[in-house]
């Protein structure tokens, strides 16, 4: 339970890192515009960044948004969700970034080179660093939204479980204490009752007309005894 509460701040953790990344690496290049190193990252690395940076430019206009408008703010959420174990920051924070992972890559595949496919029309495909950057966004996204509801469904199986336990009769419960307490009450009235029964037994054996001069089983069966009782009455 609380490594699967733990999970679902692996999406936030993974969106804010790979942003974080290529902001800085977009940053460096301003100063090293020489590195290929830097040139790679920015082209290949993330390029799907760079990308959704210029699609959100078109749309907000602020420089760095989707750093600290978007992945940062979502960061922070997870880790008040998980510092606090709320479930609500987790909720908000997980969806928020499947939804910016899909973002991603509709950036992607809106600004980037084209591949055709039969019957499917044109498909943007990264390739090399890319490709894993992007998969792995989006898998960790993913893997923390299902997480959440896997959570989700189960709390509700435990309440609608908690809801029939509740409705169903409840049984009482006797501790040993309370066991033993009774057994000490009731042999005194359980030993009286047998011998009041063994007095009534004999008393009709004595004075039923019907049992002189036969054997001692005449009166021993329970259908005797009783025939004896109501010859007494």
């Amino acid at each position: 339970m609380n490594r699967l509460f733990k999970l679902q701040f692996l999406g936030p953790c993974v969106l804010f890192a790979a942003t974080l990344s290529a902001e800085l690496a977009a940053l460096a290049l301003q100063y090293v515009p020489s590195s290929e190193l830097l040139w790679f990252l920015n082209l290949r690395a993330f390029g799907i960044c760079q990308r959704s940076h210029a699609l959100l430019g078109d749309i907000v206009g602020i420089d760095g948004f989707q750093l600290f408008g978007v992945a940062l703010p979502l960061f922070l959420l997870a880790c008040l969700g998980l510092l606090a174990k709320a479930r609500p920051a987790f909720t908000i924070a997980t969806h928020l970034s499947a939804g910016y992972a899909g973002f991603l890559l509709y950036a992607w595949q809106a600004g980037g080179p084209t591949t055709a496919q039969a019957s499917l029309g044109p498909i943007a495909v990264p390739t090399g660093a890319g490709l894993y950057v992007m998969a792995t966004i989006l898998g960790a996204c993913l893997l923390s939204f299902a997480t959440t509801h896997l959570l989700y469904f189960q709390a509700v199986g435990n309440e609608i479980g908690a809801l029939g336990r509740w409705l169903r009769p409840r049984q009482r419960r006797h501790t040993p204490d309370q066991c033993l307490n009774f057994r000490s009450r009731t042999a005194p009235r359980m030993s009286a009752w047998s011998s009041v029964q063994a007095a009534r037994a004999l008393g009709s054996r004595r004075f039923h007309p019907g049992c002189a001069g036969k054997p001692p089983r005449c009166c021993s069966s329970l259908a005797n005894t009783t025939t004896c009782a109501r010859v007494r009455r």
